[in-house]
């Protein structure tokens, strides 16, 4: 008798997955690193979850630099991946050039004149759809078996949740969503069976050494940073300093708000927060680790002593092909590291006075309820500010450190109130930056 329909029938019913936490030891919801999560017998339940053979998928975002990343993993291994869906926010021309590669059924385009542009020139067998609405809508569809999510901002939560709610598995390279929303996105995916894969580098590798640990057996985990483009640049100077150089990162190439934020170390304190919600972590087993080789992507201590770190290239496509096929390893051809030529690491702590952003994000994290929502909105209206040359580089924190002290905290907000804080906090950052 041929198991293949069995195994089929297994992995589309999907399976749920979490943690209880006592009161004060972390944040309810869902934990990829749990123990039956990380076993054998779920590993063996949840390949190709969806679909025997080939993963269809949603690129959200596919114009930046996570999207091409990950169009280039499935161009890598054409037979694991069909393409169902792409997204941009205006660039046509290079939505163009992935539809005709990838031939993908749906698409959408956040800019609505944009879109009505690309629907004039595509066939009618290409479903054309525009807004934030029509990103939700696209989401939703049948064919899709995972979405990866590598839109920037805010304007990934609602298409998210729409996501979750038709049980489409994440990979989740967005921060600010799962800051802003993080219990209640991560108890709808528990309620959906929905797994929320990590692909940010830095939770990717707390995922990995995490392994089949219970979150009662962790000490702590140290998050590390590059330190970004201003490390070793004095803080006397950060107001002559140009957006040529902030947005010239050590290690990595990315898009130019992260790139700010990695600037600002804001950066790490969104993956602070995005930790504490994916992991079930309490604020304080979480420590920032400045790690200028960037070698080093989080690192997991365990109450025995012993630590656990994961180590590679900063290659982004690394955590996004473990993410898009696991529980699977396969063959690539991307860097690795020599250990032969390998001859220092460094790690420093972070410098608060120097890089208030962080300590800011600590402080939501304490807090919790609308607080980090709030901050992530005014770090977004500054950042953007700043990139069109309307605020100086020093005037980021100062107004998120002054939104967030006007702002009366909802303790256990709903949706609405994150949303309703979300557009509050933009409106004072644009009142205070002028």
């Amino acid at each position: 008798m041929n198991p293949m329909p069995s195994l089929c029938l297994m992995a589309r019913r999907g399976i749920g997955f979490g943690l209880k936490m006592n009161k004060g030891e972390g944040v309810k919801g869902v934990n990829p690193a749990s123990s039956y999560y990380s076993s054998i017998k779920f590993r063996f339940k949840l390949i190709n979850r969806g679909r025997c053979g080939v993963k269809r998928i949603a690129v959200l975002g596919s114009s930046g630099s996570i999207g091409q990343s990950t169009l280039l993993v499935v161009r890598s291994l054409p037979q694991q991946f069909k393409v169902e869906a792409l997204s941009v926010n205006s660039d046509i021309v290079k939505l163009k050039q992935q539809i005709k590669e990838f031939k993908p059924r749906l698409v959408c385009v956040r800019d609505e004149q944009s879109a009505r542009k690309l629907r004039a020139d595509l066939s009618s067998s290409i479903k054309v759809f525009c807004a934030e609405d029509g990103l939700s809508e696209m989401v939703k569809d049948k064919r899709i078996d995972l979405a990866m999510f590598a839109i920037t901002g805010s304007a990934a939560l609602k298409p998210l949740l729409a996501a979750i709610r038709s049980n489409k598995d994440i990979a989740l390279a967005n921060k600010e969503a799962l800051v802003m929303a993080g219990p209640l996105v991560m108890r709808l995916a528990k309620k959906h069976k929905v797994r929320v894969l990590p692909v940010d580098s830095e939770q990717s590798a707390i995922w990995q050494s995490l392994g089949g640990f219970r979150q009662s057996d962790v000490r702590r985990v140290y998050l590390t940073a590059s330190g970004g483009p201003l490390r070793s640049l004095p803080r006397s100077k950060f107001k002559r300093v140009g957006l040529e150089k902030i947005l010239r990162h050590p290690r990595w190439k990315m898009g130019r708000k992260i790139t700010v934020d990695s600037a600002t170390l804001m950066n790490k304190g969104l993956e602070l927060l995005e930790a504490m919600f994916l992991f079930n972590l309490g604020v304080e087993k979480i420590k920032v680790l400045i790690h200028p080789e960037a070698l080093i992507h989080s690192m997991v201590e365990f109450n025995d002593g012993v630590i656990m770190a994961q180590l590679s290239e900063a290659d982004m496509r690394i955590p996004i092909q473990y993410a898009l096929t696991y529980p699977q390893r396969l063959v690539n051809k991307f860097p690795g590291i020599d250990f032969y030529r390998l001859k220092k690491l460094h790690f420093g702590k972070p410098d608060l006075g120097k890089f208030p952003c962080l300590s800011l994000a600590y402080q939501a994290a304490r807090q919790l309820g609308t607080m980090p929502a709030v901050l992530n909105a005014a770090n977004e209206v500054s950042v953007n500010n700043f990139l069109n040359n309307r605020i100086d580089f020093l005037a980021i924190p100062k107004i998120v450190e002054k939104v967030m002290r006007r702002h009366t905290r909802v303790v256990n907000p709903d949706l609405s109130d994150i949303m309703a804080a979300d557009v509050w906090a933009r409106e004072e950052a644009v009142c205070i930056g002028g």
